[in-house]
């Protein structure tokens, strides 16, 4: 019986791997979203639109060690790279097994760092790379569908994390993020990016003093 039940699954594993080879990126991204949607947060990648707002206040002459947390398939992690200087570093962490295999196998470039883990540990992940403070943090993390406590652990670490003069980045479909970030952050620009699906609230947190 039981390889029966295998031989009948077969068929079903190989057209799914079709399927998802065909879609690329997007199959990645959508099996990503459907294993566990409470993390990925959405069914469709950040816009251009979004990812330019989101980028526009970072001084990269100065960005040494740029994190992300949930990179997906890399929607923003090609744009960070094509701005990034030659010495920087962009750290990526995800606890989707999936997306962090995909973002190895198709970005060879040597400045960057796929990481299988928890942003509530990008302390001890940003240290365990040879650096002490980030200059800026990205997160398209959902804060609002996070376990209890999650959110505000993130929040409390990415503050610890980041030098002063750096900037906590976050893209969000709701705007509960910014109460998450209110609790460490004492200077939070916002803006809306309605060129997106769903249209995207947009934070920046300062930390303008250690």
């Amino acid at each position: 019986m039981t390889s029966e039940l295998a031989s009948q699954g077969a068929p079903l594993e190989r057209l799914k791997s079709r399927v998802k080879r065909a879609l690329g990126p997007w199959g990645v991204f959508l099996e990503g979203f459907l294993k566990n949607p409470v993390m990925v947060g959405s069914i469709v990648p950040s816009s251009r639109f979004t990812i330019a707002k989101m980028l526009s206040v970072v001084d990269w002459d100065n960005t040494k060690l740029f994190v992300e947390y949930g990179p997906g398939v890399g929607t923003f992690c090609r744009p960070v790279l094509d701005r990034l200087p030659r010495d920087g570093m962009l750290i990526v962490i995800d606890l989707n097994p999936d997306f962090i295999d995909y973002l190895k196998r198709t970005i060879s470039d040597s400045r960057f760092v796929a990481v299988h883990g928890s942003a509530a540990d990008v302390e001890e992940i940003v240290r365990a790379h040879g650096h002490e403070k980030a200059d800026y943090v990205l997160s398209g993390l959902p804060f609002s569908t996070l376990p209890p406590g999650v959110g505000p652990a993130i929040a409390s670490a990415t503050y610890r994390v980041i030098r002063k003069g750096g900037a906590f980045l976050v893209y969000q479909f709701t705007p509960r993020a910014g109460d998450f970030m209110a609790q460490f952050f004492a200077r939070i620009d916002k803006g809306l990016e309605w060129i997106n699906v769903p249209p995207c609230f947009l934070f920046w947190g300062w930390k303008d003093e250690d």
